[in-house]
């Protein structure tokens, strides 16, 4: 065989060595985790029926999910990712998010991030990349009440009667 020959196939081994790579190679991390309207699918930050999801998210470390029970009590549920470490502790909420303590670390959990602390101290504080659902529990607010009437349809919001 020819060095140009050669060459060439020890190329096209390479580069078809390298498409595999990147195909497997992409961290799961980076893709969306999959999640319905109990938190997480397939893990530990996830509620149970029949506790609800009030919120749930991930950092790029953590996945947590707050339920809440039907007797009206919260409940932390948190996953470190890298090892699968779990805890399931009560929470509350607490100043536009949630808050859980389990031996004297406390885990705050709100729409920007997740917090944990000792004390005054903050041990980390790991940015959401993920989020959804409330930043808080509040009480039910009255509905209003509109005061003027609405406007007519669009005729796009119209139903499709005369295709």
């Amino acid at each position: 065989m020819s060095g140009y020959g050669l060459r060439t196939r020890c190329l096209v081994v390479a580069a078809a060595g390298c498409s595999v790579l990147l195909a497997v190679g992409v961290s799961p991390a980076t893709a969306a985790p999959a999640t319905d309207d109990q938190g997480f699918v397939d893990s530990a930050a996830r509620c149970t029926t029949p506790d609800v999801a009030v919120a749930f998210g991930s950092t790029e470390t953590s996945r947590v999910a707050i339920c809440k029970t039907p007797g009206g009590h919260y409940e932390y549920r948190g996953v470190r990712m890298r090892d699968g470490a779990k805890l399931v502790v009560p929470a509350a909420p607490s100043d536009g998010g949630f808050v859980a303590e389990s031996d004297g670390i406390v885990y705050t959990v709100t729409a920007r991030s997740l917090v944990i602390s000792t004390g005054r101290q903050i041990l980390r504080d790991e940015p959401m990349t993920y989020f959804h659902g409330s930043a808080t529990s509040t009480a039910p607010t009255a509905t209003s009440t509109a005061t003027t009437p609405l406007p007519p349809p669009l005729p796009a919001e119209v139903g499709g009667g005369g295709r």
